[in-house]
């Protein structure tokens, strides 16, 4: 069983930064390869990047690649997203997600971002 909590949302103009945290407890974190996912207002859930378990590979969405940046710290049970060039179609709620495989298991409840134009 893992935990996650995510944090570092808020209220940002277009073209800001932010970043986001993955805090996990529980099992061993390292085994976990982590994804991201957000959901607008009236949208359906989205992927948005993805890291391994050990960090050496990561798949990004096209609608962030460039922008967007994720990293892990396994010491720490944690993970980062790092989103630069904010747009405000990239409000949304984001959850960070994470499973031994492709199939992510364990989910966080998400924490929002709001970018103003």
């Amino acid at each position: 069983q893992v935990q996650l909590v995510e944090s570092g949302g808020g209220l940002v103009q277009a073209g800001g930064s932010l970043r986001l945290s993955c805090a996990a407890s529980g099992d061993t974190f390292s085994k976990y390869a982590v994804e991201w996912f957000r959901q607008a207002p009236g949208k359906e859930r989205e992927f948005v990047v993805r890291i391994s378990a050990s960090g050496g590979s990561t798949l990004y969405a096209d609608s962030v690649k460039g922008r967007f940046t994720i990293s892990r710290d396994n010491a720490k049970s944690t993970v980062y997203l790092q989103m630069n060039s904010l747009k405000p179609e990239d409000t949304a709620v984001y959850y960070c997600a994470a499973g031994p495989s492709y199939s992510m298991d364990y989910w966080g409840k998400g924490t929002l971002v709001t970018v103003s134009s």
